[in-house]
């Protein structure tokens, strides 16, 4: 059985508050299903190449890059599709095709649950 789904997020696409998967960390143990989400996410960019893909991505000056133009990671181009799709199922990427090509994004929400978790809010 797979461990992986995406994270609920602090607001959605469309501007609608929704509640973040987990506390922060110095808010109160987190229990066993808030852990599992937090895990999900930090496994996805435990690996150093999905880290720099999803850094690539999320310092893009457009705010989401064609896949075309994410730079040389180290690694041969279905390996950086399988990081990329490990990202995406981690709730951490979302897409969209154009054409031949795949446009990825991160959700500002998704950076703002992050820092929650690892400073609670208001305090980076």
């Amino acid at each position: 059985m797979s461990n992986n789904g995406a994270l609920p997020l602090l607001e959605s696409p469309s501007g609608r508050a929704v509640a973040p998967c987990c506390p922060p960390l110095t808010e109160r143990l987190m229990n066993a299903e808030e852990a599992e989400a937090a895990s999900r996410m930090f496994r996805a960019l435990g690996d150093p190449v999905r880290l720099r893909l999803f850094s690539a991505v999320a310092s893009h000056e457009a705010g989401e890059t064609c896949v075309c133009d994410i730079p040389d990671v180290g690694v041969s181009p279905p390996t950086v599709s399988h990081h990329l799709k490990k990202l995406k199922e981690a709730g951490l990427l979302t897409s969209e095709r154009r054409g031949t090509w795949v446009y990825y994004r991160v959700e500002p929400s998704v950076l703002a649950a992050m820092g929650t978790i690892l400073t609670g809010p208001g305090e980076a």
